[in-house]
């Protein structure tokens, strides 16, 4: 599967849950899924629980279906718990540190940046999203990414707290890794369980 593209608050909608990385706007009053027949319940099966779960990941993280099956696979072979080691690696994207420092209002707009070069990893720039920092990494903006209006936008109001692993210096328009994220830092709900039972019986 491609990177979806399409309306952003329907699939918050269809997934009951509000994803900062994918869209700023709140689900409000239509808390509910989309189409003529959002509003009745519906009972969900083992495997539409486990999809849900599952799909939040991707849309959240702006990944496609073989990105985060290679992300699973890594952390399969990692000798802790599987969930928490994907949850790991999916928060130490470089485009999510962008985000969650608050440089981009979305981990779209921060893969944006990235891939236009605004965007400095140790002193260099680089144009990888999904290059994986580590503790003692520092992620600087260009000077001439500073001026962007929804960088300034963002920059003044973040969609999100800066989390502990962070450290921000808004005089630098820096942030700094301090360590590695924890899987309880992810900014949304996930039983990220259903996730590896989705992908263990498929992979």
């Amino acid at each position: 599967m491609s990177r979806y593209t399409g309306p952003r608050l329907k699939v918050m909608r269809a997934l009951g849950t509000e994803l900062p990385g994918l869209s700023r706007k709140p689900l409000g009053e239509r808390n509910y899924p989309p189409g003529q027949h959002g509003r009745r319940p519906k009972r969900k099966s083992g495997f539409g629980v486990q999809l849900i779960e599952k799909q939040k990941l991707r849309f959240n993280y702006g990944l496609g279906e073989k990105q985060i099956q290679r992300l699973f696979r890594e952390a399969k072979r990692d000798r802790g718990p599987t969930g928490d080691k994907l949850l790991e690696l999916l928060e130490r994207r470089l485009d999510n540190l962008v985000f969650r420092a608050g440089f981009a209002p979305t981990a779209v707009a921060a893969r944006q940046l990235v891939r236009h070069k605004h965007v400095l990893l140790n002193g260099r720039a680089v144009n990888i999203p999904s290059i994986r920092i580590r503790p003692g990494d520092r992620v600087q903006l260009a000077e001439r990414a500073r001026s962007i209006p929804v960088v300034v936008e963002s920059l003044a109001e973040p969609a999100l707290i800066r989390p502990e692993w962070l450290v921000f210096d808004a005089a630098e328009f820096a942030a700094t890794v301090t360590r590695t994220p924890a899987p309880d830092e992810v900014p949304f709900p996930v039983d990220v369980q259903q996730v590896v039972e989705y992908y263990a019986v498929r992979l």
